[in-house]
């Protein structure tokens, strides 16, 4: 199972959200290329990288960030926030994105990013955001009501690369990963899950590793991580 360590930026910087509010935000880092190296050093295959600001306003702000990190790393690197058009998309993509993460734009123009799954096989990951089973959107700030998993199965056989399930009401509050529904997301598709939010103590982790047969890919963490609950090394003894 894969550890995905986080860096979500804001205004340039490396921080953390509590229950995905953009006021409450903790900086951990004010260089986060330099934490995205760590992260690389430390034994990390993948990064999981956010733009918080481009999820708000729909459109790419930290790209010198971004910029930065690619440059920085050798392992590769999935992007977030603010990819609202397949233009967007396909510009992280030829700068070095290996796999640029779709969420608004999943739930409001499904057709195109399947096809765009289509265009990009393994390339392209779904990035769902719930609350009680139903998908938020808009960089979490709008509820709607479609069902979680009636989303992620419009993908089903396009080829997306995954699709990461976070639980909003978990992200950032350190309450423990939900792993129940996770693990049930990923018993309904065929596409790989990675699971997202809560993750408090190793615990957490091995509850996951236990459900990998599921279908779940790996785990992202980040709070955890930068409060130092646990060390990347740990984590990925409990996961490998």
């Amino acid at each position: 199972m894969n550890l995905y360590p986080a860096i979500d930026l804001k205004d340039g910087n490396c921080v953390r959200l509590l229950r995905g509010e953009m006021d409450a935000a903790t900086v951990f880092n004010n260089d986060p290329a330099a934490q995205a190296r760590s992260f690389q050093d430390a034994g990390c295959q993948w990064l999981h990288l956010v733009d918080l600001n481009g999820a708000i306003e729909g459109r790419p702000v930290n790209g010198d960030a971004v910029s930065a990190i690619l440059t920085a790393l050798d392992i590769p690197v999935q992007l977030g926030g603010g990819i609202r058009d397949e233009d967007t998309a396909q510009t992280w993509l030829e700068a070095g994105v290996r796999r640029v993460i779709i969420g608004t734009l999943a739930m409001r123009q499904p057709d195109l990013v399947a096809d765009l799954c289509r265009r990009h096989p393994g390339r392209v990951v779904i990035g769902i955001d719930g609350r009680d089973g139903k998908v938020a959107v808009e960089g979490w700030v709008e509820q709607s009501e479609m069902p979680v998993l009636d989303l992620a199965r419009h993908f089903e056989g396009a080829g997306a690369g995954a699709v990461i399930y976070t639980d909003i009401d978990r992200d950032g509050a350190m309450q423990g990963h939900n792993v129940a529904a996770t693990a049930a997301l990923a018993d309904g598709l065929s596409t790989p899950v990675i699971a997202s939010g809560g993750v408090t103590n190793l615990d957490d982790l091995r509850a996951l590793k236990v459900e990998a047969g599921r279908g779940i890919d790996g785990v992202i963490v980040g709070r955890a991580l930068y409060d130092g609950a646990f060390d990347v090394v740990d984590a990925l003894a409990v996961l490998c």
